[in-house]
């Protein structure tokens, strides 16, 4: 591999004069320069990143870490941040963190050695903080992060889904409603459920003990909470509606009552939440709940280059609001069915 000093003897000058070329930190003069591109040209020459980065303080470059990088959700989230930060002249380092705290940390340490110039966190612990309850570098918080850090964060209105969820499923008359929430103590999926239960009650409708169960946000997860409502329960004990707090998992459900042969949606409606692009494709198509991924992924990479060029704005925090998207997985109770 060529170096600064291989071109600098070829083209006759000083490597400091190649480097003023390339950086275009100091003029030089026409007939130096056309020697120096000619020899870069020649070798093949590929300038060190990490010696620009050095001298500069800037690497163009931004980590992303995300929890769970099977879940479409966030693919779909990483590539609207990717996009909008590659127009900017970014690079997107992304990471996933499996929801392991310890493999979190071990990127962060990574991705600050590797100087970023910010961070883009879908999920954040405590212990990641400095005693001041900060990051020593440039972030933006994103979906799962704890709402009362002084941390920019960019969230969805979790508890307007969930309530968007609730009245469209009031509305069918479906009055035996379940819930399949995320894991327990994760703000977002609480907020969604929060939302679900206050609009049910608020239409007459009751979110029984029973009949909320806690999943991991995965297929296999919704399919097995969804056995438990629907096969360990005689057909007049089984909920006729399930609001799921994640797409995955109501794919699941869907799975779960084609293999119990009941009928959705005459017999069971269901909702999911996020609208990744696999659930219009599923049978029935998935009503669900619509996180805005563009949006979120424009908006929060936008903060993060706001605040890259401006360390001292003060901490934002911006909701956006869902919407319900309505399929073929719910409607009206059937009762021509039978259960």
């Amino acid at each position: 591999m060529s170096t600064i000093k291989d071109v600098a003897r070829l083209a006759g000058v000083s490597y400091t004069t190649v480097s003023h070329v390339l950086n275009q930190t100091r003029p030089v003069s026409p007939e130096a320069k056309e020697r120096v591109l000619a020899a870069v040209k020649e070798l093949d020459y590929v300038p060190s990143a990490l010696a620009r980065s050095l001298r500069s303080k800037v690497t163009g470059s931004i980590g992303l870490i995300i929890p769970n990088n099977t879940n479409p959700y966030f693919s779909e989230l990483a590539r609207g941040i990717e996009d909008h930060c590659y127009g900017a002249g970014y690079s997107v380092i992304l990471c996933n963190s499996d929801d392991d705290p310890a493999k979190q940390r071990d990127y962060l340490l990574v991705l600050q050695t590797k100087r970023c110039d910010g961070l883009i966190l879908a999920t954040l612990n405590q212990s990641d903080l400095n005693p001041a309850g900060k990051l020593d570098i440039p972030t933006v918080l994103l979906d799962r992060a704890p709402r009362e850090l002084d941390i920019d964060l960019v969230s969805t209105d979790n508890a307007l889904g969930g309530s968007l969820a609730a009245r469209h499923l009031l509305d069918l008359k479906r009055r035996h409603v379940a819930c399949i929430a995320g894991p327990q103590g994760l703000d977002l999926s609480d907020e969604r459920v929060q939302g679900f239960r206050q609009t049910l009650e608020e239409g007459g409708g009751k979110l029984a003990p029973n009949d909320l169960l806690h999943a991991d946000f995965s297929g296999i997860g919704g399919y097995q909470a969804a056995m438990r409502l629907l096969q360990e329960r005689p057909a007049d004990a089984r909920p006729d509606a399930i609001f799921c707090c994640n797409d995955m998992m109501a794919i699941g459900v869907l799975r779960a009552a084609g293999e119990l042969q009941i009928d959705v949606p005459g017999q069971l409606s269901v909702v999911g939440f996020d609208d990744i692009e696999l659930a219009q494709f599923v049978h029935p198509p998935l009503t669900t709940v619509a996180q805005n991924t563009r949006r979120l992924g424009n908006l929060t990479a936008q903060f993060l280059l706001e605040r890259i060029a401006d360390p001292d704005l003060p901490a934002r925090r911006e909701t956006v609001a869902p919407q319900l998207q309505l399929r073929g997985s719910t409607a009206p109770f059937d009762n021509k069915i039978k259960r």
